[in-house]
């Protein structure tokens, strides 16, 4: 049977955007975080190589702002990127409360430095900046801050929740355009609960599960981008997907990232030959920006027909890599590669969306009430080309305004009244769920064909002829049928796949991660590709 809930605040997402605003939330409010499998599922759990910021005396706001705008082509907004680079200190510390395990430097460089903790670098970085704990600064995090969210007995821990859709005023046919809650399948009862809160926040992560390979858990399937689009926000910059230069390439090795902090500490990338290539490319070459290394690699592997290259750090002492990189040394030896003899198979694969839900400074959305963290959201931070280590830093800087902002509305937003039950009666049991599997794979496939590293006009028109297509076959299907986890992620990826294929045949030029052979250059003003749904007022 159905249940109904209340909350002063619902998060949907269980990963550092989702937990940092729960744990700093004041602990009167009642909070729910919803998990839709279990709560190491996200993308946060498996982030390797740490977290950028102002934290050396040697460094710099400046500095660090002007990388990001540099490694963003020019399309960033200098505000968002000030604002979250002027409060990284802030959240860094935040984290060392929380007692995450940061890598800590010798004693000697630490004094001389004035900072105790090691310091890493990776591309498009000037200064060394990326505090890290190891190679596994995501599992770190994470596991801190679900340790600190399970002693407090205000924040409900949900796993096996499926938010299906948002509850809005507009979609109750009532006065306003306020969030309201959501309805969210319940995987252990098979029924669909409905939550009512007075804040609604989506962490719902990115949208790389789009791609037939990429470097996300199977969850990052665009949940929050869809359901944000169909409540009647804007989306901003999703023709920018980032793709991973390296990722192991092995046919047992499902989605492993192999940090870009073996580059920061002298990695090579070679070609099957034993060549480096990147320098051909970019004179900063292994330390270029991700979108430029990525388009290399491609190239290369096109050009020679390899199924992959290689990236080389055994030229380092055996101890060094075992001491830094222990999950990328157990992991590769767990597949028969010593990285401490021999280099490493990679190929580029899907990785980070850099465009997602339009907020403001405080995560908030066009809907009232609806906020948007993380991956999920549009801030301007990362432009063209996310730069490396940001992303874990826009989820805890902006996770803390957002706090701050509903802190300061408690007063003025009441408890939503009592809200309609999902309804099931006109839907039976589903007989073909082959069709599920069948799109799901096809439409992977398209994108990564046609939307991927390297676009052109016709492949874009044919990816767009197969979408909508597709969202024809799923709607139907939706309609008829009770929902699954599986219905609802395909409904969500399909529908996040035809805004990524609108914003990539609107940009009429190359820049960043989105690079067209139709038209090659880059347009001398910079614009930001926002679209809006039928719904939305402005």
């Amino acid at each position: 049977m159905s249940q109904q809930y209340q909350h002063d605040v619902l998060v949907i997402g269980s990963g550092a955007a989702g937990l940092t605003l729960a744990l700093t939330l004041p602990q009167h409010l009642r909070i729910a975080v919803l998990s839709k499998g279990s709560l190491a599922n996200g993308s946060t759990y498996w982030a390797q190589g740490g977290v950028a910021a102002v934290l050396d005396d040697s460094d710099t706001v400046e500095s660090h702002v002007e990388d990001t705008l540099n490694a963003g082509a020019g399309l960033c907004r200098e505000d968002a990127v000030r604002f979250t680079v002027e409060h990284s200190r802030d959240a860094i510390q935040w984290l060392i409360d929380q007692g995450v395990p940061f890598t800590r430097d010798e004693q000697s460089a630490g004094e001389e430095r004035g900072f105790e903790f090691h310091l890493t670098r990776e591309g498009g970085h000037s200064h060394r900046r990326i505090i890290h704990a190891a190679d596994a600064t995501g599992a770190a995090i994470f596991n801190t801050l679900l340790d600190q969210a399970r002693q407090r007995p205000n924040i409900e821990l949900l796993e096996q929740c499926v938010a299906v859709d948002l509850i809005t005023e507009r979609k109750l046919e009532l006065d306003g355009q306020r969030c309201l809650g959501a309805y969210v399948l319940n995987r252990n009862s098979g029924h669909v609960d409905t939550f009512s809160a007075r804040f609604v926040v989506l962490a719902t992560g990115g949208a790389a599960k789009v791609y037939l390979y990429t470097s996300n858990p199977d969850g990052a399937c665009g949940d929050g981008i869809a359901m944000a689009w169909r409540a009647g926000c804007r989306v901003g910059n999703l023709e920018f997907n980032q793709f991973h230069p390296t990722c192991l390439y092995h046919p047992q090795a499902k989605s492993f990232l192999v940090t870009e902090a073996l580059r920061g500490e002298g990695a090579l990338l070679k070609l099957p030959d034993g060549q480096r290539f990147m320098q051909r490319f970019d004179q900063r070459g292994e330390l270029a920006p991700r979108d430029i290394v990525a388009r290399a690699i491609d190239h290369e592997m096109k050009r020679l027909g390899a199924d992959c290259v290689y990236l080389d750090i055994s030229h380092k002492p055996a101890d060094f890599i075992k001491s830094h990189f222990p999950t990328v040394y157990e992991r590769c030896l767990g597949f028969g590669i010593d990285i401490t003899r021999e280099p490493i198979p990679v190929v580029p694969a899907a990785h980070y969306t850099c465009g997602g839900v339009v907020v403001d400074r405080n995560g908030q959305t066009d809907v009232p009430g609806l906020y948007a963290i993380g991956e999920t959201s549009f801030t301007g931070l990362h432009g063209a080309n996310r730069m490396a280590s940001n992303s874990l830093l826009e989820c805890f800087v902006y996770a803390r305004a957002a706090t701050s902002h509903i802190t300061q509305a408690l007063d003025q937003v009441p408890m939503p009244a009592d809200l309609p039950c999902w309804d099931a009666s006109q839907v039976t049991d589903s007989d073909e769920d082959v069709i599920i599997a069948h799109n799901w794979d096809e439409l992977r496939r398209f994108m990564w064909d046609y939307v991927g590293i390297v676009r052109t006009n016709k492949r874009l028109q044919r990816a767009q002829h197969r979408v909508r297509l597709l969202l024809d076959e799923i709607d139907e299907f939706y309609s008829n049928y009770k929902v699954s986890r599986d219905l609802i992620e395909l409904r969500n990826l399909a529908q996040v796949a035809e805004l990524m294929i609108r914003s990539a045949m609107a940009r009429k030029e190359s820049r960043g991660l989105h690079y067209t052979l139709d038209y090659p250059e880059q347009l001398p003003v910079a614009e930001d590709t926002i679209l809006a749904p039928p719904t939305y007022a402005d």
